[in-house]
């Protein structure tokens, strides 16, 4: 016997699936719920096998069908038949749910009730074959540095600004610690981009809803500003970041920037992703990723020592290595860090900013990026590291691990 919950908000084919449903012997119908919240609670008791629910029902996503299957519960959605039939399909996917019926379609749907846990979302009712979408995605850079502050954010802001006069760019700030990408380009707002699209996401709705995750700052720049407290890292969900970044690759380049640790870390007994998987995520989907460290003895070690990590923790032998802060005082050449970096570790190439403090200090008191306060000696190298990282062919490993 197959126990049945149904939640259909109000839907028009709440009374044909109930009587067609009533047909079945195997088949009862334990409860009518009021809302999602409703449908939860008595899921939780155990009693039931199925959900079925409208999928436009208010608060059903992710969570809620996590919850669901947790207590046992297999959802079967309803879906509306016609032009919204795909876009409808395609977010009981993003949301978990297989097993989906279209409305003008019911007299299938007590066999899909009765059916017990597809392997593949089963769809009753086929869909015409989309034409894929011509357009090639960006790339997915990720700057990465090791503790001490070695300048993760002005790189990835100044990359992202460079890349942003020619081309559609997205700046996402995934750095679980406490990002200031948003302090650092003026951006005010209280509202947290990443908290906004991992909201979003749980509804299955971040592709269509991009735009409101985001802020832009020109006709070709945009930011996903970050946690707006450290503590808050505990609401991103684990495979947010990913999905983020793939949404946000089919609209432009894009640059993230991460935190410093790379250190895994188990899940807790809630079953919640560990604070370090929003940078291990990124760094392991991203196309290129920028390494930077100081000049300074102790900033040199920490990138040697962070470049040997990052090839450890995720396999990434390829990086763009950016040593910042680069000043004669410091009494060795550039070749000299360039060969000591080589022998610890493999990398794509090198690169040099200069100590240009008052180029930087004036961008920071004005909350704007290094290519908007006009020329000058460091904006000149970072514009080369993004002219190199865009000129690197993406290797075909690194293609099929990002999208």
């Amino acid at each position: 016997m197959v126990v049945v919950l149904v939640l259909a908000a109000g839907a028009t084919w709440e009374s044909r699936a109930l009587t067609g449903l009533s047909e079945r012997d195997d088949v009862v119908v334990l409860k009518r719920c009021v809302d999602v919240g409703d449908l939860l609670a008595t899921a939780t008791a155990g009693q039931a096998d199925v959900a079925l629910v409208a999928l436009d029902a208010p608060g059903l996503d992710r969570d809620a069908v996590d919850h669901l299957r947790g207590h046992g519960v297999r959802p079967v959605a309803v879906l509306p038949a016609g032009p919204d039939l795909e876009a409808a399909s395609l977010r009981a996917t993003r949301i978990g749910v297989r097993a989906v019926v279209a409305d003008d379609e019911l007299a299938v749907l007590p066999e899909v009730v009765a059916a017990g846990e597809e392997p593949e979302p089963t769809v009753a009712r086929e869909t015409e074959d989309r034409t894929p979408d011509p357009r090639q995605p960006g790339r997915v850079v990720a700057v990465w540095g090791p503790a001490g502050a070695p300048g993760r954010t002005t790189l990835a802001t100044g990359l992202a600004a460079e890349l942003g006069r020619t081309h559609r760019t997205i700046l996402v700030d995934a750095d679980p610690y406490g990002g200031a990408v948003a302090q650092q380009l003026g951006i005010v707002d209280e509202v947290s981009g990443l908290l906004a699209a991992t909201r979003v996401a749980a509804t299955g709705q971040l592709p269509e809803r991009f735009g409101s995750v985001q802020r832009s700052l020109d006709h070709r720049l945009s930011v996903v500003t970050g946690l707006p407290r450290p503590d808050r890292w505990v609401e991103v969900r684990d495979g947010v970041v990913e999905h983020l970044l793939e949404v946000a690759a089919g609209h432009g380049h894009v640059v993230v920037d991460t935190g410093f640790c790379l250190e895994p870390e188990p899940a807790s007994d809630a079953g919640r992703a560990g604070r370090n998987t929003m940078t291990l995520a990124a760094l392991r989907v991203a196309d290129d990723v920028v390494v930077v460290g100081s000049a300074d003895p102790v900033g040199l070690s920490r990138l040697a020592r962070g470049l040997v990590e990052l090839a450890e923790t995720t396999g990434r032998t390829d990086p763009h290595v950016v040593v910042n802060r680069m000043r004669p005082t410091l009494g060795w050449a550039e070749p000299d860090i360039a060969g000591m970096l080589r022998s610890a570790a493999r990398v794509a190439a090198i690169h040099f900013l200069p100590d240009d403090r008052t180029a930087v200090d004036r961008a920071l008191v004005a909350g704007r990026s290094l290519v908007e306060i006009g020329d000058s000696a460091v904006g000149r190298a970072v514009a080369g590291v993004a002219a190199a990282v865009l000129t690197q062919p993406v290797q075909p490993a690194q293609a099929a691990n990002s999208r």
